[in-house]
């Protein structure tokens, strides 16, 4: 497994990717951060020991801000917090994102602003390590004093309540920490408000979606290379000198890539001299588009970048001062609203893949055979191919309404604003799942196409494409089971082999 050492600071999106894919890493702490652990646990107990009243250490929580708590009380008014917000609803969230928000709730606890125990810190790393995954329901959060009802959920389970995965059985929370030796986690004064205030649920579906995103994107200006050389395009547009007069830096990533996708194509030269003027916009716009999806996949990047390594608690712990202040570190607006963009820049992907596979199917369009099939009439080839992609693009539209205009207020209107975060992360993760079908369907049209011109050789990322693809999928001579290879396409496209196959024949592809 691949290491991945904790400091509260340094956490980027790629220390990440090995989760999204459901792989394991080897999770540790630097010491330095443990040290700033120790620092501000000192505060909270100092703060304790005094009989101080401060917010979140020895008071209520929320509308109850102002009712003072007992020392002899405070274990159990952690236990009491965690059980009472935990009304999380809806199937569970997939395990890699739990994980995710595993590591990520352990990254902002160690930055040592949140005054947690040691040994609390000690006891996640070894559950995690040792496949301790809580059942977190999906539904529940509004994004305000952070993803309470999912994180409450994550704590309870460490706590031996609900219930958890251990080598992939779901099992009561206190079975599965006997299955793995450890008791019940015991929460002390600032602990369990520490582990339920924080975006940690957003943060991780929102890093499932945009590395996912990512990859789709790379696919598309590969996918899209691919279909031009099928539809006998033009490489007019993609020209360097075309860009630098745009001035957009997404409008030079995308043409960059098509251009290196269509290097030595024979195909494109045999027909430089033809008389068609103009490509349809889902060709000859391709870099305008798919550069303004680069242009939002980078923002959106750099917003989750920063968040990863956040600290999003409440109150905070100033060890160097001994201060106890809260604020709003857990509000999900900054989340919400990148979510919110990223779920309509992925979609306008899909829109324009979408018009690209009508261009490849439709006989008035392509000059292709009708529906890419030798034997059109007698067999319907990738008719409903196009008709799925419709469908695909279709449903896009209503998940790209933002959730983050939306708030309704909770908690007895102290939290009067809200943000919807974890609407925004499931919705863009759900566009982003809808456009890499899409794009699998694109892919198999225009590879199908690729048949009918096959006596000239492709560019080189376009072949590699082409190639890959017919390892899991032969060209199609008469009708057969589409969802065969509907699913195959997916997966190559998903699981990374299509952006490492074109990147291994044109070199690294830009994002």
């Amino acid at each position: 497994m691949k290491p991945l050492v904790l400091d509260g600071t340094s956490l980027g999106l790629r220390d990440l990717a090995p989760l999204v894919r459901g792989e394991g890493v080897a999770l540790s702490i630097a010491p330095a951060a443990m040290e700033a652990v120790r620092r501000a646990r000192e505060i909270v107990e100092r703060h304790v020991a005094r009989g101080d009243v401060v917010y979140g250490l020895t008071t209520g929580f929320g509308k109850l801000k102002h009712v003072a708590i007992p020392a002899a009380d405070l274990e159990e008014l952690q236990e009491n917090l965690v059980l009472s917000h935990c009304c999380g609803v809806g199937e569970p969230m997939p395990l890699e994102e739990v994980r995710i928000a595993q590591v990520l709730r352990l990254n902002g606890l160690i930055r040592g602003h949140s005054g947690v125990d040691p040994r609390t810190i000690e006891a996640l790393v070894r559950l995690f390590r040792q496949g301790f995954v809580p059942v977190v329901p999906r539904q529940g959060s509004v994004g305000a004093s952070g993803d309470l009802a999912p994180l409450a959920h994550m704590a309870a389970a460490y706590m031996g309540h609900g219930e958890a995965f251990v080598g992939g059985q779901r099992l009561a929370a206190r079975e599965a920490l006997r299955a793995v030796g450890e008791p019940p986690l015991r929460l002390s004064a600032k602990e369990g408000l520490a582990l339920i205030n924080g975006t940690e649920v957003i943060k991780a579906i929102g890093t499932c979606a945009v590395l996912r995103a990512q990859n789709a994107l790379q696919c598309a200006d590969a996918i899209a290379a691919l279909t031009i050389e099928a539809l006998l395009g033009s490489l007019k547009p993609f020209a360097e000198r075309i860009a630098d007069l745009k001035g957009h830096a997404g409008h030079q990533r995308a043409a960059r890539n098509v251009r290196a996708c269509l290097a030595d194509s024979e195909v494109l030269a045999s027909h430089a001299a033809c008389d068609r003027v103009q490509d349809p916009y889902s060709l000859r716009c391709v870099p305008q588009i798919h550069g303004a999806v680069h242009a939002a996949l980078e923002h959106v990047r750099a917003v989750l970048s920063t968040e990863l390594n956040s600290v999003t608690d409440n109150p905070l712990v100033f060890p160097d001062t001994g201060e106890v202040v809260s604020a709003g570190q857990f509000h999900g607006q900054p989340l919400a609203i990148a979510l919110d963009y990223l779920a309509l820049s992925v979609a306008t992907l899909g829109n324009v893949s979408e018009r690209r596979i009508e261009q490849l199917v439709n006989p008035d369009l392509s000059h292709l055979p009708a529906f890419l099939t030798p034997k059109p009439g007698l067999n319907s080839g990738m008719m409903i191919v196009q008709v799925a992609a419709a469908a695909l693009a279709s449903e896009n539209k209503p998940l790209s309404h933002p959730a983050s205009v939306d708030t309704i207020p909770t908690s007895a209107n102290q939290e009067d604003h809200v943000s919807m975060g974890v609407t925004a992360a499931r919705k863009a993760l759900s566009v982003v799942a809808n456009v890499e079908s899409i794009l699998a369907l694109e892919w198999l049209c225009a590879a199908q196409a690729r048949e009918f011109h096959g006596e000239l050789r492709a560019g080189r990322g376009a072949e590699a494409a082409h190639r890959l693809l017919r390892t899991r999928v032969p060209k199609l001579e008469r009708d057969r089971w589409m969802h065969g290879d509907i699913q195959e396409s997916i997966r190559l496209l998903r699981e990374g082999s299509l952006v490492a196959a074109v990147e291994g024949a044109v070199g690294p592809l830009s994002t």
